[in-house]
């Protein structure tokens, strides 16, 4: 139903005043930030803890946290894609992708930060870019994961429906195979900017050695109040940090899961997706619709001007599909026809197979150095974290799974949810990690419990969201009719629910124990009111070895850490994932 303005107000003024305020602001942020890349190489910024520096800290973190989540979409469609669609592809790009997304941010730190600060000696654009890549890692994997999750989902019928069209590759994947997994793909967005967000303060404020590298930023601030114990500096960059994910769902979320509910796999007329706010308020706008006016009259050829009227978030997302994929493709072709001789295909070989024996050299020559004590104390502390992420995993599954499934059997529910869901599960839980610790003292619970506790409190999310994005795509029809055969409601969990999750809520596991191996560096040791406590762990392990600039200590833990993920893909989530792709797919 078309809402009428209210009678006395000036509907359209109001949108035009909030369209220029946020488009000054934009560029207000955008020009201070671009300033900030080219300033003089400046590692040791020191950060203003007043409270008139924290909308440019916010921006500043909000611009690098955007600006990692476009180069991670990019890189899922591209990476999920090709390992959905070749076996021999996947086989390698799976346990990539899981060792990946299991190396803390600090194993990428130290070579990131001296590689590029060489490269970019006079300015702080080395350091921005370190910054950007690290929150990069910090996202990517989960993406990743859904996206190629939902596309080895995609139920048989609609293959061959698209099949007897003769859908080409780039049709297929716009009508079929993106609509399919933008449910999950989006939701799984929201918990990869979270991730993203999880580690700002050591994105943006961290030690190698006897070096401290800072950013402008709220990541620095937060570090910098924590460290100095300032109590009111601390509330006010939690509610700057609360402020800036608000900013995120309005303007990018809440339009992304709306677009992405439009693609629901049902016939029947389920729950609609409210109409975002800001979306109302720009269609109210005259500043905007003259603006679409004028751009409509330069863009002559028709199928440009039918191109317009799609989403903004499709237009995003088939913009990088096609400048992506499609030069993927024919570079593909090129090489291979370039490759065709045994000569070009031995040389390549040989060339790849020399880098690696190299690196592999330098590697063995730096794991020379560690003791044999310290390799028995590693695999010991190895053992202490992968309990604690056991139990994170499965803490964090006892209770998102049921709450997931019952919030979206209501609309009611699910609009008062999600935004407080995505707001929790946006939030930096390590800035929590103070707040938190007070507790678990007053409590009495003991540091080496309490930072599995901590680590918790950010991977719990991985799941909910996962099972959410599930539970949201089961079709209202099938809903209907097992109220229609009065089924019970454990026949309803055992028999619908559960399995129609379960092919996300693999997904969410594998993610939430890769989020868990990572987050054992901030969770397992802890600065608190001028002391360090440290929990017996891997995580403690990393982050002390890089804190001191031990590259053989940390080069050993990082080593471990890929072994026992590797092993861990091979024995349970390889087997998980068959088990989705062979029983739990959602056939029409």
């Amino acid at each position: 139903m078309r809402r009428e303005p209210i009678a006395g107000t000036s509907l359209p003024i109001v949108s035009d005043l909030f369209v220029v305020c946020v488009i000054a602001a934009m560029i207000y942020g955008m020009l201070a930030f671009a300033q900030q890349w080219q300033a003089h190489y400046n590692p040791t910024y020191k950060i203003d803890l007043s409270l008139s520096a924290l909308p440019l800290y916010s921006a500043f973190s909000a611009l690098r946290g955007f600006v990692a989540y476009l180069i991670s979409l990019a890189f899922t469609l591209v990476v999920g894609y090709w390992a959905a669609k070749n076996k021999m592809a996947e086989k390698i790009i799976l346990p990539i992708l899981d060792v990946m997304q299991s190396i803390p941010v600090l194993g990428f730190l130290p070579g990131l930060v001296l590689g590029l600060v060489a490269i970019f000696p006079n300015t702080n654009m080395g350091l921005e870019l370190a910054s950007i890549v690290m929150i990069f890692t910090g996202q990517v994997w989960n993406m990743t994961f859904a996206f190629y999750s939902s596309l080895k989902s995609l139920p048989g019928d609609l293959q061959e429906a698209a099949a007897v069209m003769q859908l080409s590759n780039s049709q297929k994947f716009r009508f079929l195979e993106l609509p399919f997994s933008a449910m999950n793909l989006t939701w799984n967005s929201v918990m990869s900017m979270a991730g993203g967000w999880f580690f700002l303060t050591v994105c943006e404020a961290f030690t190698l050695g006897n070096d401290n590298y800072r950013l402008p930023g709220l990541g620095a601030y937060m570090a910098v109040a924590i460290d100095a114990g300032k109590t009111d500096a601390i509330v006010a960059g939690i509610i700057a940090m609360a402020l800036v994910i608000i900013f995120f769902d309005i303007f990018l979320w809440k339009p992304a899961l709306a677009w992405a509910h439009s693609f629901r796999l049902e016939e029947t007329e389920g729950n609609r997706a409210d109409e975002p706010l800001i979306q109302a308020i720009l269609k109210n706008s005259n500043l905007l619709k003259l603006i679409q006016a004028w751009s409509r009259r330069r863009r002559l050829p028709k199928r440009r001007a039918s191109i317009s009227r799609i989403p903004v978030f499709e237009k995003v997302v088939i913009f990088f599909a096609r400048v992506f994929l499609n030069p993927a493709r024919r570079l593909q072709d090129q090489v291979d026809k370039r490759w065709k001789s045994w000569i070009g295909i031995c040389a390549m070989a040989f060339i790849v197979a020399l880098l690696a024996i190299i690196g592999l050299v330098k590697l063995v020559h730096l794991l020379a150095t560690v003791h044999l004590d310290d390799w028995t104390k590693i695999l010991a502390d190895t053992f202490y974290t992968f309990l604690r992420v056991f139990a994170a995993v499965l803490i964090g599954s006892l209770w998102t799974v049921p709450v997931g499934i019952w919030v979206t059997q209501s609309q009611k529910r699910m609009r008062v949810a999600q935004p407080i869901i995505q707001l929790f599960a946006s939030f930096p839980a390590p800035m929590l990690y103070p707040l938190a610790m007070g507790i678990f003292i007053i409590l009495k619970i003991n540091f080496q419990i309490s930072s599995m506790l901590l680590m918790l409190l950010g991977v719990q999310w991985y799941v909910l969201f996962n099972v959410l994005a599930g539970a949201l795509r089961i079709p209202t029809e099938l809903r209907l009719a097992m109220n229609l055969m009065e089924c019970s409601s454990w026949d309803k969990w055992r028999y619908l629910f559960l399995p129609s999750v379960f092919p996300s809520l693999v997904t969410g596991w594998v993610t939430a124990a890769g989020g868990a191996w990572n987050a054992s560096i901030v969770s397992e040791v802890l600065s608190y009111r001028g002391h360090e406590l440290v929990a017996r762990g891997l995580g403690a392990d990393i982050s002390q070895a890089a804190a001191h600039a031990d590259f053989a200590q940390l080069a050993a833990c990082l080593l471990v850490m890929v072994v026992v993920v590797v092993v861990l893909n091979r024995l349970i989530w390889a087997k998980l994932y068959t088990l989705v792709q062979t029983r739990y797919r959602l056939d029409l």
